[in-house]
């Protein structure tokens, strides 16, 4: 079904002088338009959660990592968008050598004008927030799945879509993201490097030279139940403007509940890579609150499908696709 266009009319009152000295109140109507969007189907995105914790816990190294890894090749490129796997190794804290692939999935490629809609698609090895089974892989489900299910939603969305994007759509499912240096491992010093190893071997090695693009939007952690959106610290640093601007059509949509117009801590995530190394804006939707914390379900068991909310799931595709479709 094709979707309608969104009309926000706004009222324009100002007082002029007349006659006398009297007052006149003259009214005028802006009619602004906003571009029509596709569907997003929550039911499809929460579907394709379910797919990817059926494979089991998407460990780098592990069958299932790599099934799962050709599934979402095959998915992406049955949308008609352009697939490019971008393979290569890293050294984990623990000096294991993880075979990792980067996937990037291209919409409209010959469009100079683009876009990074991103997710990390591996999950963690052990729960090390949990207080039993800490060193058996958790499912993931909100963790690294609930990000993936959306752009693969909004893949489908726009490959299927009446409505014309005017720019082009880069999906990267970044690997590696999820295996850092847990609390209770020996170790000192910066931890980062051994987060987000997807992101930062693509941001020093993007599949194309001398690859840009206007801005990304990186989603994790996107599906919970009673999941909110603060303002992420590292996004308000370098893309301040692009978090107003999706956050605005959060609220326009109806969802300022979800996307609240308060800031909180940075968060160490695969943003910062493209961010610093690759020095394109990037911001982060994470379900963090700068009171709480993560979820309670952070790096245990509780990362399941019980914790999945159709809801959470369509307000941010929602947003999201929104967004895009008035560049």
């Amino acid at each position: 079904m094709k979707s309608r266009g969104i009309w926000v009319l706004v009222l324009l009152v100002w007082i002029t002088a007349c006659g006398q000295g009297s007052n006149e109140v003259q009214e005028t109507v802006v009619k602004q338009e906003y571009k029509p969007v596709p569907p997003f189907n929550a039911d499809s995105a929460y579907a394709f959660i379910q797919k990817q914790v059926d494979f089991g816990p998407r460990v780098p190294n592990t069958p299932e990592h790599r099934e799962t890894g050709e599934w979402l090749q095959e998915k992406l490129a049955s949308y008609g968008l352009v697939v490019t796997p971008q393979q290569f190794s890293a050294k984990s804290y623990d000096g294991k050598e993880l075979q990792l692939t980067n996937i990037i999935a291209s919409f409209q490629p010959e469009l100079k004008k683009r876009i990074i809609l991103a997710a990390h698609w591996d999950t963690r090895r052990i729960a090390d927030k949990d207080s039993q089974r800490i060193d058996e892989p958790i499912d993931g489900a909100n963790d690294g799945g609930s990000g993936v299910a959306v752009l693969l939603e909004i893949a489908r969305a726009i490959s299927t879509a009446e409505e014309q994007l005017n720019v082009g759509i880069d999906i990267i499912l970044f690997d590696g993201e999820d295996d850092g240096r847990p609390q209770y491992a020996p170790g000192s010093g910066d931890d980062s490097q051994w987060w987000c190893l997807g992101s930062q071997h693509w941001s020093r090695t993007p599949h194309e030279a001398g690859y840009t693009a206007f801005y990304g939007i990186l989603v994790d952690m996107v599906g919970a139940q009673g999941a909110r959106f603060f303002r992420e610290g590292v996004s308000m640093q370098y893309a301040s403007n692009i978090v107003n601007k999706v956050w605005r059509h959060g609220h326009h949509l109806g969802y300022s509940d979800f996307f609240q117009m308060r800031d909180s801590h940075a968060i160490t995530d695969d943003h910062i890579p493209v961010n610093e190394i690759a020095h394109i804006p990037m911001i982060n939707i994470i379900d963090y609150s700068p009171d709480r914390g993560f979820g309670h379900y952070h790096h245990t068991h509780m990362d399941n499908m019980d914790i999945i909310d159709r809801h959470t799931l369509k307000v941010v595709g929602e947003t999201v696709l929104f967004t895009i479709y008035q560049e």
